[in-house]
């Protein structure tokens, strides 16, 4: 049913970004560094927390957490999910992270210092992507809908749909807080939305197009998933699903 979904809203995205490039701000990139990624990992969330990566990767009986090392790769800190669980996006609030299951309706609560589990919460809908924008969790389920969710009970808050030029947009997934606004990969496609978090209102987009032939590609589902931001030196990481590497970017105006 995912892939269905895909299919009919990647026969419809084309044309609605297409259409609104001549009025919506959209930026190119300039490759700055790339480190090393494991290419089995189906990488579902990204966070860059003290000086590392932190990942969640996905599929069932592969799911898992790391810490890892920036600059060579090396996995400081791992714990897997059980099979039964396809694990989705992660995110750090405060000493605790948090990581997404699919269709599981659980969110798993860890220690960040030792990733031992410290609760679960339930989640109503598909767990996609998830940020945090200071006071509240944001959640992306596949739909064009942000949910943001009280970090200590995980209890909706309040919802916005993302729309560009009043079109809603379909397949969010993973997603970071940068700025004042939500970014989020879109599903199967090469771009990434700047999102107004009160509106909804896309407010650029950045084209990723290209980017994945810079790196070896481990799957035919090798695609574009993951933004890390680390706010103190202001860099930009993104890589994808069996990406056997991860970039620094910088954005550029075409």
């Amino acid at each position: 049913m995912r892939n269905l979904i895909c299919l009919i809203f990647l026969a419809i995205v084309p044309v609605v970004f297409v259409s609104a490039q001549e009025e919506l701000l959209r930026y190119d990139y300039r490759i700055i560094n790339s480190y090393p990624h494991n290419i089995n990992a189906f990488t579902q969330g990204l966070i860059y927390h003290q000086g590392n990566l932190y990942e969640g990767t996905g599929k069932n009986g592969q799911s898992s957490l790391s810490k890892i090392d920036l600059e060579t790769g090396e996995v400081l800190l791992a714990t897997r999910l059980s099979n039964r669980y396809f694990g989705e996006g992660i995110e750090i609030v405060r000493d605790r992270i948090f990581q997404l299951t699919w269709r599981s309706h659980l969110v798993f609560v860890y220690d960040a210092s030792n990733f031992e589990q410290l609760d679960t919460h339930y989640n109503a809908t598909e767990g996609w992507g998830l940020a945090y924008d200071g006071d509240a969790l944001v959640l992306s389920d596949g739909s064009a809908t942000l949910r943001f969710m009280d970090p200590d009970s995980f209890v909706p808050l309040r919802e916005v749909e993302v729309t560009l030029n009043g079109n809603p947009i379909q397949n969010l997934n993973e997603l970071e807080y940068i700025d004042g606004e939500v970014w989020a990969n879109v599903w199967q496609t090469d771009y990434i939305l700047r999102i107004d978090p009160e509106t909804g209102v896309v407010n650029s987009l950045v084209d990723l197009t290209g980017l994945s032939e810079q790196t070896q590609l481990g799957s035919n589902e090798a695609v574009l998933n993951g933004i890390a931001w680390d706010q103190d030196d202001e860099r930009l990481f993104v890589t994808g699903k069996h990406w056997s590497n991860l970039f620094e970017i910088e954005l550029v105006l075409p």
